[in-house]
């Protein structure tokens, strides 16, 4: 009788104790640079869109492994061109427990306007939004505006009761819009909830119960998103055991590293540029030949060595113009960019300023190390020319400061640019169009009529062939300006531990042709 207590409890406490292991908690651990803005109406990087993606959710989405869009938020839509008509899924409740309803589509359309920061200017062509009724929202534009339906993977919807209840000081009848709030809280639907949020530190997101929409089991309960970690620290961290993925601004060395040891390498692809870009304001590149001498005397097929990973993985593949190779306009791949010294010379030659008169600063993202080296091969590479650069290191917040006016902007500038929408307009738009400048994406500040026009028939015509043959003659008139040495397509390269699972960004048939999107941790799983 003893034998079969003992057996028993035995028994019962092995059973405790799985049954504890299958509930553990599970924490997804990442990282990237700062600063992590919650505010949807504001976000327009990395981190911002990957937060938004989470907290929010938006009309439509991009539909995995293939061009196109699938509804979220709206349960379908119809368009006659200039209208665009939602229905709206009737089941769908914001974190705060209120019903989503077409008011709060309107108000989270008026609120980005209102507000003109962000991603805003994707919505300029849009004359009004409107309530049909609780479930149908109807947007009505200026003119024909072809790439209106990916936008909308940039409008993410706002609990609007929630915000009204928590509108900070301000002028007019919507005071500061909820910005203080939103600044620290989320009033989305969605999958993630915001437990805390510190935008230099880290951000804690929780798993939402009541997302309307099954979250798997083995999505990750909780995730910590940190900022600005050092790369030795990742490394470090993802070697213990103590971080599940890094950015994908690790050096190529760290990653193959990691991956030696037995990370695995994920990536996402075909929706980033490497724009290494020139004010175009100042001496000496508001003068086109001096760009086209530097743009040829840069090394490209040295840049993209110094970024290989492993023998089939790289961070970077060879550009073609300002279009990453495989996009709507892009040009074939065997019209890559190739330094070409003597052509360099010939417009050099050409240029108003005199090389040994010139002295360029090359800056660099202090929270990117790997753009140093680009700085230094810029360098090396300008002074076969005798052109002088002295390489200058710029905290991000510091840089996005400076790029706001072309006096301050530094003469070279690198940043990695994303498609935001998987468009190309909204790669293009808020780069190159004349209205766009003075961004961290614009800090070329291009004023180019033919450019303008290209961009804006872009938007116009619906046609794809058409579209395509639009895009590619305006790639083709930026490489002739080089307002950018167009360095590299980038291959975003993260390490990851064995313990995440993360399709869309290892299983080309389930990605997505827009950048961050991969990061939606209820695609995740995470294994005992």
């Amino acid at each position: 009788m003893r034998t079969s207590y003992k057996m028993l409890a035995a028994a019962f406490l092995s059973a405790t104790f799985m049954h504890s292991f299958a509930a553990a908690e599970t924490v997804l651990r990442l990282d990237e640079v700062p600063v992590g803005e919650l505010d949807p109406a504001k976000a327009s990087d990395y981190a911002d869109s990957v937060l938004m993606y989470n907290l929010y959710d938006t009309l439509v989405i991009p539909k995995a492994g293939q061009p196109g869009y699938d509804s979220q938020l709206a349960a379908n839509w119809e368009t006659d061109g200039k209208s665009y008509t939602f229905k709206l899924r009737p089941d769908v409740k914001f974190q705060s427990g209120n019903p989503m309803t077409a008011d709060d589509v309107v108000f989270s359309f008026n609120r980005m306007v209102a507000l003109g920061q962000g991603l805003s200017y994707l919505f300029t062509n849009v004359e009004k939004a409107e309530s049909v009724d609780p479930v149908t929202v109807r947007f009505t534009l200026k003119e024909i505006y072809a790439p209106f339906i990916s936008s909308l993977t940039r409008l993410p919807i706002i609990d609007k009761k929630l915000v009204l209840e928590n509108l900070g000081a301000g002028d007019g009848e919507m005071k500061d819009w909820g910005q203080a709030y939103l600044s620290g809280h989320a009033a989305g639907t969605g999958a993630y909830k915001v437990v805390s949020h510190n935008p230099q530190e880290e951000t804690v997101m929780a798993k939402n119960a009541g997302y309307f929409l099954a979250i798997p089991a083995k999505a990750p309960d909780t995730v910590r998103y940190r900022y600005g970690l050092e790369a030795a620290t990742v490394r470090t961290l993802i070697a213990q055991g103590e971080h599940d993925i890094s950015s994908s601004w690790l050096p190529p060395e760290v990653l193959k590293s990691l991956a030696a040891d037995g990370a695995q390498l994920l990536e996402e692809k075909g929706t980033t540029g490497f724009y290494i870009k020139m004010n175009t304001t100042k001496a000496p590149f508001d003068d086109v030949e001096c760009r086209l001498a530097v743009s040829y005397a840069f090394d490209y097929e040295s840049g993209v060595k110094m970024v290989g990973v492993t023998d089939t993985v790289s961070q970077g593949s060879p550009a073609t113009g300002a279009i990453p190779v495989g996009m709507l306009g892009a040009l074939p791949a065997d019209q890559a960019m190739k330094k070409d010294i003597d052509k360099a010379k010939e417009h050099l030659a050409k240029c108003k300023y005199k090389p040994e008169d010139m002295k360029v600063e090359l800056s660099w993202i202090g929270e990117v190390p790997l753009e140093e080296r680009f700085a230094l091969l810029m360098q090396a590479n300008f002074s076969e020319l005798g052109i002088k650069a002295e390489v200058k290191k710029l905290p991000w917040a510091l840089f996005v400061e400076q790029i706001s006016k072309p006096e301050n902007t530094p003469a070279i500038s690198q940043v990695f640019v994303n498609t935001m929408s998987g468009d190309p307009d909204t790669l293009l738009y808020s780069m190159y169009h004349s209205s766009a400048g003075g961004t961290w994406m614009s800090p070329e500040y291009l004023k180019d009529k033919d450019v303008d026009a290209l961009l804006e028939k872009g938007r116009t015509t619906t046609d794809e062939a058409e579209r395509a043959k639009i895009y590619t003659e305006l790639n083709t008139r930026l490489r002739a300006l080089a307002p950018t040495i167009f360095a590299q397509d980038q291959t975003a390269v993260f390490a990851a531990s064995s313990r995440v699972s993360v399709p869309a960004l290892s299983d080309p048939s389930k990605a997505y042709a827009l950048a961050g999107f991969g990061f939606t941790f209820r695609l995740m799983e995470m294994k005992d």
